[in-house]
């Protein structure tokens, strides 16, 4: 009888299913990342998920946000990350947790869980610092997702060691952080070469314009950052 996974068994065999069945990922940031690769690694049979965001779904969500529709507007994104995984396959085991990630808070909300991978889709540097360093204190693979705003060329992704980026002006300020705590390089990031592209706004006073994004830029992303984990961790096999 056929199942959910029969077309993947077909790519990555029985063992390969058996690995991604096994394995725990925890990826951090459930926005225009985030969701995409968190149904992506669902659909290719990720057996348990923990999700980490703070915010809810908002009405400029719906351009780039793979939970974002008119009825989920308002709703805790990993409450509706969730209940959208387990659409796809209820024997899935997904760990929603509604928090905003601190140096403060992180061993709390991360829990004692054993993660097989974890993945940084969230926005603020602090956050991404404390990610990266966690995992590496508990030689945990983690992949860093840089800057996808103001990007209209989905072409120009790389994953690469944080050391060999350029351009972007996220992993710009993510490399000199990581310097000043001794991290010269070591850590696995996806980024875009691609040029970032501004326009004039108007912004409130006080406060920075908000980013431009469009659909299939950060979803580019999220499905890249999904298939190169999947990839890491059948290797083993």
């Amino acid at each position: 009888m056929a199942d959910i996974y029969d077309r993947t068994r077909m790519l990555i065999g029985d063992e390969g299913i058996a690995k991604l069945q096994n394995s725990h990922i925890l990826i951090a940031g459930i926005g225009g990342v985030g969701s995409f690769t968190a149904e992506a690694l669902a659909r290719a049979g990720v057996g348990t998920l923990t999700l980490i965001d703070s915010d809810t779904v908002d009405i400029t969500n719906l351009n780039r946000q793979i939970h974002a529709t008119q009825k989920t507007v308002g709703q805790p994104k990993v409450q509706v990350m969730a209940e959208r995984i387990q659409d796809i396959n209820p024997d899935i085991k997904v760990n929603p947790v509604s928090a905003f990630l601190l140096n403060d808070n992180l061993q709390s909300v991360l829990g004692e869980a054993q993660y097989d991978y974890i993945i940084d889709a969230v926005d603020t540097v602090t956050a991404k610092l404390a990610l990266i360093l966690y995992a590496r204190e508990r030689n945990i693979p983690v992949i860093s997702s840089m800057g996808t705003a103001n990007k209209l060329d989905a072409t120009k992704f790389e994953v690469v060691d944080i050391s060999k980026t350029h351009t972007c002006p996220l992993a710009r300020v993510m490399r000199k952080e990581l310097r000043d705590r001794g991290i010269a390089s070591g850590v696995e990031v996806l980024y875009s070469t691609a040029q970032p592209v501004y326009r004039p706004q108007a912004a409130e006073e006080g406060k920075k314009p908000v980013p431009g994004s469009i659909s299939y830029v950060p979803s580019v992303a999220g499905l890249l950052l999904a298939g190169h984990v999947i990839q890491q961790l059948l290797k083993s096999l």
